[in-house]
């Protein structure tokens, strides 16, 4: 459905994005997730057409998006980090006009607007002003407008953005249900567990690149490549610390009174010896645990470090 290969954009010197690649295949629901700054909301804009790349190529369907661009931005429906609504009108209206500038008639409009709100639970709104609702509704009232010319491709940038809580939960069902239609969603969020409840892959940005992407349960399983280990200790912490700077697969995160954290780059018999090697030392444990791997931890061990929210 989507490629992206060595996608590259500048903001004069200043690189946003860093020669990306990627492959969203034909149904997926899909999760940028990074910090502020990563260059998710460029790569969305460069996808959807707002944004012209500095250099790269982006497919969709088969078709690049430099040679064909109408024929592109028809399979896109595109709902940007802020609302486009206009208050003014009322939900029909609103509906009729988006219409109008994907060249749809009037009629045709009518007759799909009843569908696409009873899709977005907005029935009964039809004849209210678009002012009157909520946020939440005004989020799901723009996916319903970005499907009237039927997109096989669906790009929401932070969609849960300002929502309370069940109006996320109303997004989440919302885009889960279109996705179960056959529709292809990519979404950014800086969201982790929204995303883990919901997409079937992902892709972590941080600094204008794409440092891992794939199923969760795939990202996951990298990052079990390096496990962390919380070990409890009695007594001073500072003969256990310099065993683990000289542990061959051990790399020593913190130290904390009467507790030290490490990462493991072998497999659990290495950190087993690792431990006897501890209590060989008459260095007392009072308790051990592998910390259990998530996206949280996952994100933090690949932007935490580098992350300086620029870009």
């Amino acid at each position: 459905m989507l490629y992206l290969s060595n996608l590259v954009k500048y903001y004069k010197n200043f690189p946003a994005v860093k020669g990306i690649n990627l492959h969203v295949p034909k149904g997926d629901l899909f999760g940028f997730v990074g910090p502020n700054g990563a260059g998710k909301t460029t790569t969305i804009r460069m996808v959807s057409g707002l944004l012209r790349p500095t250099s790269g190529d982006i497919w969709i369907n088969g078709v690049n998006q430099k040679q064909n661009m109408d024929l592109v931005k028809k399979s896109i429906g595109y709902v940007p980090d802020f609302f486009g609504v206009y208050d003014n009108l009322k939900v029909s209206e609103y509906m009729e006009f988006y219409g109008s500038l994907y060249g749809i008639s009037y009629r045709e409009v009518q007759n799909m607007t009843g569908g696409l709100l009873e899709l977005v639970n907005l029935t009964d709104k039809v004849d209210e002003y678009v002012d009157s609702l909520s946020r939440g509704m005004k989020q799901r009232l723009c996916v319903a407008r970005a499907l009237l010319h039927n997109p096989e491709l669906l790009i929401l940038d932070e969609p849960s953005s300002g929502l309370d809580p069940r109006a996320r939960v109303e997004m989440k069902e919302l885009l889960m249900n279109l996705q179960s239609m056959g529709k292809t969603i990519i979404i950014s969020s800086h969201i982790l567990s929204e995303l883990s409840e919901m997409c079937n892959s992902i892709g972590i940005m941080n600094l204008g690149r794409i440092v891992t992407a794939g199923t969760i349960d795939n990202i996951l399983g990298r990052g079990k490549e390096n496990a962390r280990v919380i070990i409890d200790i009695k007594g001073d912490t500072a003969p256990a610390a310099i065993k683990a700077k000289e542990f061959p697969t051990a790399t020593l995160e913190s130290v904390r009174e009467n507790q030290i954290i490490i990462s493991n780059s072998g497999t659990d018999e290495d950190m087993n010896h690792f431990i006897g090697n501890l209590i060989s030392d008459g260095i007392i444990i009072t308790g051990f645990r592998k910390e259990e791997n998530s996206l949280e931890t996952l994100f933090m061990q690949l932007t935490g470090a580098e992350n300086q929210n620029a870009g």
